[in-house]
């Protein structure tokens, strides 16, 4: 839209006079994170062929960088879909943005790598690697292989995406779990961060050997390429397990704030099982589109994508007991209220 706008200038300026640029009969823009691309753009086409006369904006990035611009006024959201559900209670709800967080959709981190590499020799245990039925479990001193020499873990920035935190919230879990001294900064010497611009940038196997990423994003890689792999880690340490999330509680990343007024200057974010959240931007200009477009991601179409492509989705989704009666009333029909 943004381009539009500019060539709509433009073509103004040309014609020496003051006009007005036609608008589209109803716009929407979705905001969610990368790990969400593939199932929301089959929602946004299945969105598009019910509402031909509304304008689909298709904002994808990391989930912390997406609330600081819209925070700050620079990126318009009607929806907010995060890859961390506490991104929308920790940045959002707090500057009045968003009012509820709906919990929707849920997987795990896996330790991706290639089998080609010679520095990710020995990482996996006894087993096929044939996903989704058959994926091999670390060996239980997988940490070593990492801290080996030379060895680097590629990862995103953990000030700007969840991707990023929770690597470094596996690493606190990683120490408590094999009660290792100094496990966590032995780890964290090897993390390095890849940039998040568009384009060819570090790749698996050549500029680090190890990621952990999500487990549907794994397997969509794992499906292109016959040399890529990954391992299950302990569920006490891949933040997959609902009912350990008092034990996940323990590691927690401190990372900057939204930088506006009135906001926090840094944000605590404990770990927590893996679970994507979203909501409807408290003061979208477009609050008619979202609500539909809400419904269709919490609905049977929504499911059904998710299914598809990852990450797994919650049916029903499910909010807080404080946010259900803040819900519009047709969205409260597809949640329970916990």
């Amino acid at each position: 839209m943004r381009g539009r706008g500019l060539i709509c200038a433009a073509l103004l300026m040309t014609a020496g006079r003051i006009s007005v640029c036609p608008q589209p009969a109803g716009q929407l823009n979705v905001c969610h994170a990368g790990s969400l691309q593939a199932a929301f753009s089959q929602v946004e086409k299945e969105f598009a062929a019910l509402h031909p006369g509304v304008t689909v904006s298709d904002i994808s990035g990391g989930s912390v960088a997406l609330a600081r611009r819209m925070a700050a006024g620079i990126q318009s959201c009607d929806v907010f879909a995060a890859a961390d559900y506490t991104d929308i209670d920790l940045f959002l709800k707090p500057i009045g943005l968003a009012d509820y967080t709906i919990v929707f959709a849920e997987g795990r981190m896996v330790l991706a790598y290639l089998a080609t590499d010679p520095k990710t020799q020995g990482i996996a245990a006894a087993g096929d690697f044939k996903p989704p039925a058959s994926v091999p479990e670390a060996i239980s001193t997988w940490y070593r292989v990492l801290l080996a020499p030379g060895v680097r873990i590629g990862g995103a920035h953990p000030f700007l995406d969840p991707g990023g935190y929770r690597s470094h919230m596996i690493f606190q879990l990683a120490q408590a779990h094999y009660n290792v001294a100094n496990l966590y900064n032995a780890l964290l010497e090897h993390y390095v961060v890849f940039p998040a611009a568009e384009g060819t940038g570090p790749t698996l196997g050549n500029e680090y050997s190890f990621q952990f990423t999500y487990e549907h994003s794994a397997a969509t890689a794992a499906r292109s390429n016959p040399s890529y792999r990954y391992v299950h880690l302990p569920d006490r340490i891949d933040l997959s397990t609902t009912a350990n999330n008092s034990y996940y509680a323990q590691a927690e990343v401190t990372i900057p704030g939204p930088g506006v007024p009135g906001a926090k200057a840094s944000v605590s974010i404990p770990a927590s099982r893996v679970a994507w959240g979203l909501t409807i931007a408290r003061k979208s200009p477009n609050f008619q589109n979202a609500v539909a477009f809400v419904n269709l991601v919490l609905g049977a179409d929504g499911a059904a994508a998710l299914t598809a492509h990852g990450p797994a989705p919650i049916t029903p989704a499910h909010v807080s007991q404080s946010d259900y009666a803040r819900l519009p009333r047709s969205v409260q029909r597809l949640v329970v209220a916990r």
